[in-house]
């Protein structure tokens, strides 16, 4: 017998209920004609902090429903999200035909099975990165948006920062000239919120859960690169997952993606990129560098800052794929699957301490 609390946003009694079904918060009413019903899986520390926020500032969206695994939790999400409801079965939202596109950013392990079972259901799906831990699971997942016709795309956000998308306009105008050498970095302290992001097989580790973004954003501006080498070190348990990788592209000197998680502590977040073309220098960091273009011969130009908020502009440039029904250009799944397939490569380069292995995609 399975016994289910049903919770009110009212201030009553719960309700008990005999059930097999999931325990959900009632909240507001459904979402008037014209508006996207959007369905959040998994409202975990980034989804409080960036992706709720930022769709409550995009028009005609609303947030309609939560999908938790904690039923406990899940007790106060809709009123405090003014959202519908709030469910700990997975299939209730799915089967909502007032949802048009489900958030996915739960664990990292279900990112794959979750995006694709919402796409199966019809939904347009943002999918938190990692995209998949492995790359069979996120071809499948682009397979299944092509024969359901439906949006798919990982929040791949460093494509919506100012700083990188200046990079990258640099790089494919050539404007800075044939790239010659290019260096990402992007580390912190080991995120502590949750015990499943030190268990490797859940998480990737700081290599799929922090870097992912590095590698993806060569991909955006490289390909897909012949060979890779790595090295580093790992010790889970005490938070450290270090790497140093070498991406081997013909006619570029040298491109590196290096950093990770730093011990459990204070260690600060920081991302930084130095990239050097025929024609000059672009180099930004987080840690007081702005981005700056440094062109041989001529004056030092700072590039833009853009907008602030860069879960936004990811977020309004999906739901506007979604309305529109066209590809999301900008940050296409194809190039995040590649991104998980050259992750597993460098990781395994690692375990071989450097070797090269040959990116046979």
């Amino acid at each position: 017998l399975a016994v289910i609390l049903e919770y009110s946003d009212s201030q009553g009694k719960p309700r008990r209920k005999v059930a097999g079904a999931a325990a959900a918060v009632h909240a507001k009413p459904a979402a008037g004609a014209g508006e996207i019903g959007v369905a959040l899986a998994g409202p975990g520390v980034l989804a409080k902090w960036a992706h709720i926020p930022a769709l409550q500032k995009i028009p005609h969206t609303r947030l309609k429903a939560i999908y938790s695994s904690s039923g406990a939790r899940g007790k106060g999400f809709a009123p405090r999200y003014n959202c519908d409801y709030c469910t700990t079965e997975y299939d209730r939202i799915l089967e909502d035909p007032g949802i048009h596109l489900v958030i996915v950013t739960s664990r990292n392990q279900l990112h794959a099975s979750q995006a694709a079972r919402a796409i199966r259901a019809g939904k347009h799906v943002l999918v938190e990165k990692p995209m998949a831990l492995d790359g069979a699971a996120a071809e499948e997942m682009i397979a299944e948006a092509k024969r359901q016709k439906r949006v798919l795309m990982v929040a791949q956000v460093l494509r919506f920062i100012p700083a990188y998308r200046s990079l990258a306009e640099l790089v494919k105008s050539g404007r800075l000239g044939p790239v010659r050498s290019a260096f990402f970095r992007r580390r912190c302290a080991a995120t502590t919120w949750a015990a499943w992001l030190s268990d490797r097989s859940q998480s990737g580790g700081g290599v799929f859960d922090l870097l992912i973004h590095d590698v993806d954003f060569c991909v955006h501006l490289f390909g897909v690169p012949e060979s890779i080498s790595a090295v580093g070190y790992e010790d889970m348990p005490r938070g450290i997952d270090v790497i140093l990788a070498q991406l081997h592209y013909p006619g570029i000197g040298s491109v590196t993606i290096t950093g990770g998680w730093h011990h459990i502590g204070d260690y600060p977040f920081s991302m930084e990129f130095t990239v050097m073309g025929e024609n000059g220098v672009v180099e930004y960091s987080s840690a007081g560098r702005p981005a700056t273009l440094y062109e041989a011969g001529k004056k030092v130009e700072p590039l833009p800052e853009g907008e602030a908020d860069w879960f936004q502009a990811e977020l309004a440039y999906f739901v506007d794929c979604c309305r529109t029904g066209r590809r999301p250009e900008l940050c296409p799944p194809e190039e995040s699957a590649t991104a998980v397939k050259l992750a597993r490569i460098m990781v395994e380069s690692r375990e071989r301490k450097g070797g090269v292995i040959p990116c046979r995609l």
